[in-house]
């Protein structure tokens, strides 16, 4: 991946750890010249940040961002075109889900779930345009998921607004692609702390889930999805446009026996 990204301009919402963690480290090893980590946790933020610039001697900068707030990502964008000039690359990586049936969802759980799984690409993409436009350059990469894919039990407004987000990248990858810029999905499976915490909690879920894969692993951030967040980010991806891209070792095929447990 040496020097696909030369010169390019990144920001990449939730940078700190697991996948996006992987793919700040994947861009800087790709020869990126900067990369904006929005990132929720300040700390966790300017610690990635700092290692970005210790390692790989690039323009790497934090941003404490809240994506579920249209201010904030706004000037997420504002401030990384004010320190680069530019921006070439936008992934849309943050993202989270809760169980629950569908019953019991609220109005207000599945408006959080789309203010961070939607809305929050929706106003990242809407703002990197006119900059993506004028240097009639530009490659979004937003990650979906799977759960919406094989409609996974119990997690609905994940699901849901992850479909969204992929109808919204198959319009914009056609009314945007003239301008130069393309818009593409990764459907990943990768394990993160988050999903190790889980599953460190029910063993009896991992062994299961990981029997189903056809790849007889689980993913890893920066050696397995990272890889294709790179290509669909470089020049390469030109005429790569609207698609959805499952790194998952084939779990996308047959799916997943993933049913957490929730309250009744």
């Amino acid at each position: 991946m040496t020097g696909q990204l030369a010169n390019r301009y990144a920001i990449v919402t939730g940078a700190s750890e697991g996948i996006g963690q992987g793919i700040v480290r994947a861009f800087a090893k790709a020869g990126v010249a900067g990369i904006l980590l929005a990132q929720r946790n300040a700390e966790k933020g300017e610690a990635e940040a700092a290692h970005l610039r210790d390692a790989y001697r690039i323009d790497a900068v934090s941003l404490p961002t809240d994506v579920t707030r249209r201010p904030d990502v706004e000037a997420m964008v504002a401030a990384a075109v004010e320190r680069f000039g530019r921006l070439d690359i936008l992934v849309n990586n943050a993202g989270g889900s809760f169980p629950k049936r569908i019953e019991n969802h609220s109005d207000a759980d599945m408006e959080a779930g789309f203010a961070l799984n939607y809305w929050s690409a929706f106003w990242a993409m809407r703002a990197a345009f006119p900059v993506m436009k004028a240097q009639k350059y530009g490659r979004i990469v937003n990650m979906g998921s799977l759960n919406g894919v094989n409609a996974h039990m119990f997690t609905v407004a994940y699901n849901a607004s992850k479909e969204a987000l992929r109808a919204l990248s198959r319009t914009a990858a056609v009314e945007w692609g003239g301008h130069g810029i393309s818009v593409n999905v990764i459907c990943p499976s990768a394990m993160s702390p988050a999903a190790k915490t889980y599953f460190d909690a029910n063993p009896e879920m991992r062994d299961r889930i990981l029997e189903q894969i056809p790849a007889h692993r689980f993913g890893d951030a920066e050696d397995d999805i990272a890889p294709a967040v790179v290509f669909f980010a470089s020049e390469h991806s030109g005429f790569t446009n609207g698609n959805t891209l499952f790194v998952s070792g084939g779990t996308q095929m047959n799916g997943v026996s993933w049913r957490p447990k929730v309250d009744d």
